[in-house]
């Protein structure tokens, strides 16, 4: 019964509310903390759901991402602020010459990019028209959740969809190493996935009982637990970053369009850590692995001379100097020939055409 219940997608507000409110009892473990009655539950979650914003993207046409995104995006974004601030997800906005938002009442206003944090992967856009009446969602922690906990997942409205609601619960909270050159010391990852009935998990908020945001969705994954189960077996489900990350970085973001931390090696490679070997799997045109030579397949085993084994290890040995522009030494191994190659990294920054405003 309950397995079920967490598979249901409602369509009214309140609806929704209501089965959260019993799911959430059900599901999450009862604790002093958990004193809010009924209505006080259903107000929190219809406030919450109320800050949640379509997101629509039209990349330049020669835009590098354009290879792995596609020129035109969709997702959603959640209000943080009075003055309309829109928290989503970074890649969505990559090299964008047009942003626009989706209110809830369907209407369409031109936005502006304000941030891009390469390293959290949060992107920060602001409407060009004040929104009325939109109350921020409040900024929580991920830190008191616990597993099995039942949260809300929302989309925004999109063309050809009104966005929506979904119940969905905490199954696991761990590093993530994504194969585009990003980790996360610590992610969220639910399950089931945000319907694909309902909008793009790109950029969706994810709210807890108290309607708090929590995370921004980034990923769909196949193997929400990470309990390396047979393929049959897995849950799939998203990735969320944890709001907590954006705490420390806000201010800067808004100055700077991007936070200290961004500013690290990268050299345009799509990488896999299986069986203990970093195998390149794509090298972009014109990036700084492309221009040293670094040919897809190879497998690198060293950074300037530390061995390197999992995505984790060799990201935090390329982000080890503290400029990015330094010549790195990447020993690999093509076919049976192992040899070194040097890189000269640059800032991910420098190789992204930057949309007005950042």
């Amino acid at each position: 019964m309950r397995a079920s219940l967490f598979k249901l997608v409602f369509t009214l507000p309140l609806g929704f509310i209501l089965m959260f409110t019993f799911v959430s009892s059900q599901a999450a473990p009862a604790t002093g903390a958990d004193t809010s009655n009924t209505q006080s539950t259903m107000n929190a979650m219809a406030k919450a759901n109320a800050a949640v914003v379509g997101v629509k993207v039209t990349a330049v046409d020669d835009a590098r991402s354009v290879q792995t995104l596609g020129s035109n995006r969709a997702g959603s974004g959640v209000v943080i602020d009075s003055d309309g601030l829109i928290l989503t997800i970074g890649y969505l906005m990559l090299e964008a010459k047009k942003i626009e938002i989706i209110t809830q009442e369907g209407k369409t206003l031109p936005a502006a990019a304000v941030a891009y944090d390469q390293a959290s992967g949060f992107g920060l856009i602001k409407p060009l028209l004040p929104l009325q009446g939109v109350a921020p969602a409040v900024l929580g922690s991920e830190r008191e959740l616990t597993n099995g906990e039942a949260l809300l997942a929302a989309t925004g409205a999109s063309d050809s969809d009104e966005g929506g609601v979904s119940i969905t619960q905490l199954v696991s909270t761990r590093a993530f190493s994504g194969n585009w050159e990003y980790h996360l010391d610590r992610a969220l990852f639910t399950s089931p996935p945000v319907s694909t009935g309902r909008g793009n998990h790109s950029g969706a908020p994810l709210f807890n009982r108290q309607g708090e945001l929590v995370g921004i969705g980034s990923l769909f994954v196949t193997d929400a637990t990470g309990l390396n189960e047979a393929p049959g077996k897995r849950q799939t489900g998203n990735m969320f970053v944890p709001v907590e990350l954006l705490k420390p970085i806000l201010a800067d973001m808004r100055q700077l369009g991007n936070s200290k931390q961004n500013s690290r090696a990268w050299l345009g490679v799509t990488s896999s850590d299986q069986g203990g070997k970093i195998r390149v799997l794509r090298v972009s045109q014109g990036s700084p692995a492309d221009e040293a030579g670094l040919q897809p397949g190879s497998v690198v085993q060293a950074v300037d001379g530390v061995e390197v084994n999992t995505l984790e290890s060799f990201y935090k040995q390329l982000w080890a100097h503290e400029k990015p522009e330094q010549a790195l030494k990447l020993t690999v191994r093509e076919g049976s020939e192992i040899k070194t190659i040097e890189v000269m990294p640059q800032s991910r920054m420098v190789s992204l055409k930057k949309p007005d405003g950042i």
